[in-house]
């Protein structure tokens, strides 16, 4: 079992649930070290006395002026009027929709502490669970208060750290100039998104390539093999207009997954095809306008985190 991170109650009104709390995730990265297997270590030094300082010897304190520090310590901080430094307050609950994703950090399992815990602890449970919403709750660790969102995993109690609201950005600076965006190529979009809808994040799509490159790597040094060769990316003969692009997306898509390729079709919309009857001239300056206009909308999309 995972280590307990903090320890106190829930509280629901008048209920009280006390719980311990443990990490929900865990890291399987491959850490490096050294190549000389020498440990590089990080000393505390004070800068006035020019010497290492022991765990024990450090305090907080707060700068107040340059000449006034006022010292806290962590029975100060143990003691704070805050109902918060005690329990994980619900304050209120809210459909999981209304919630931004941006606001959701970490997640904790809240496991009940003790028989005493068992039955209120139960009843959040089925109460969440019925009710289709999240618990909205505040709660004060490391030494600040938190906003947290509770919410059930099976038959467990999940936390999930959130931000305040001031904490997340306004992204209007990081809106594009205007474009026109034509209902076929939006319909060509949805029909990419139909090829490529799963019913669960689950499966061999869904997993670590990168630490399973790097054990690679470890294992063909190991035994002195040649390393494995990263593969091309796929290089297109020519630059492929907006359409052309999305169309033959879902045709790979498709083929990825074992479907008829050939029924990969984007239709076009009626005003999309009175487009497609012209001559041939005005259809290549549609083109080249519409490629031009991929390039522009494509190389300033941001990279996904």
């Amino acid at each position: 079992m995972p280590r307990t991170i903090w320890s106190g109650a829930i509280s629901f009104g008048l209920v009280t649930v006390p719980i311990h709390v443990v990490s929900a995730t865990e890291d399987h990265s491959i850490h490096f070290h050294l190549a000389d297997q020498g440990r590089i270590r990080y000393r505390k030094v004070c800068e006035l006395e020019d010497r290492e300082v022991p765990e024990d010897e450090i305090g907080k304190g707060y700068e107040l002026t340059k000449t006034q520090v006022i010292p806290v310590t962590d029975e100060d901080l143990s003691s704070l009027p805050l109902p918060t430094a005690k329990a994980i307050e619900i304050d209120g609950f809210v459909p999981l929709e209304s919630v931004d994703p941006l606001r959701i950090s970490d997640g904790y399992y809240l496991q009940p502490a003790g028989q005493v815990a068992a039955k209120p602890y139960q009843l959040l449970v089925k109460a969440l669970g019925r009710s289709a919403k999240v618990a909205v709750a505040k709660y004060a660790w490391s030494g600040r208060e938190r906003l947290g969102l509770l919410r059930v995993k099976g038959d467990v109690l999940v936390l999930h750290a959130m931000r305040w609201p001031d904490e997340i950005r306004d992204p209007a600076e990081l809106l594009p100039p205007p474009v026109r965006v034509s209902d076929q190529e939006v319909e060509g979009a949805l029909a990419l998104m139909d090829t490529m809808t799963v019913d669960e994040l689950e499966g061999p799509e869904f997993h670590d390539r990168y630490t399973e490159a790097v054990a690679e790597i470890i294992e063909a040094k190991r035994e002195e093999k040649p390393l494995p060769k990263a593969p091309e990316p796929e290089q297109p003969d020519r630059v492929l207009d907006l359409m052309a692009a999305l169309q033959e997306s879902v045709t790979k898509a498709k083929a990825a997954r074992g479907e008829d390729a050939g029924s990969a079709e984007v239709h076009e919309l009626p005003a999309a095809k009175k487009k497609t009857s012209a001559k041939k001239q005005p259809a290549r300056k549609t083109a080249t306008k519409e490629k031009t206009t991929a390039k522009k909308t494509l190389g300033r999309r941001s990279r996904s985190a």
